[in-house]
């Protein structure tokens, strides 16, 4: 995108804490950017936001969300025209070191052909379905409700960021 990326994640022992390689890529990249075009000053504008993705339909759902991104911005009319995405890899398996698949594709067939053309259904179905669009954006959890209200309870948050009420008090 032209002012953000997204990127699905997931951290393991090895690779360090969500926070720890979210470190690392911010200021790699703000040190390349700050370098090569003589940037000076804040470069992020806020923290990043992070959601947490069931282990199954929800986290190919929140990947086509990702791929189809670029689509509901207007950038390109199809996720296929988007260089800097990993439908390449998933679709029309083209490698990627930066792309790992993940248990969850792989299931959509044993077949490689036939797995890549069951992605790109899945995408299709939704990005005509427009699905997601205002819900991915005040998410924090995402899944089956059973598996939101486990996390919920667990670590005693919200799934879901609701917006703040405004009292105004107005002296007469």
């Amino acid at each position: 995108m032209r002012n953000h990326i997204h990127l699905v994640l997931e951290p393991t022992e090895r690779g360090g804490t969500l926070a720890e390689i979210m470190k690392g890529i911010n200021l790699s990249y703000a040190q390349y950017y700050k370098n090569r075009y003589k940037h000076t000053g804040h470069f992020w504008q806020d923290r990043y936001k992070s959601i947490i993705i069931s282990k199954d339909k929800y986290l190919l759902a929140c990947g086509s969300y990702v791929e189809l991104n670029p689509v509901r911005a207007k950038v390109v009319e199809d996720p296929k025209d988007y260089k800097w995405s990993s439908y390449h890899a998933y679709a029309y398996g083209k490698r990627d070191p930066l792309v790992d698949e993940h248990h969850i594709y792989t299931n959509l067939s044993t077949d490689e052909r036939e797995r890549r053309n069951n992605y790109r259904e899945f995408v299709r179905e939704m990005k005509q379905k427009k699905a997601m669009k205002g819900e991915m954006e005040r998410r924090v959890i995402y899944g089956s409700d059973n598996f939101m209200r486990k996390l919920m309870r667990e670590y005693n948050v919200e799934g879901v960021v609701r917006p703040k009420s405004i009292i105004l008090h107005i002296k007469k």
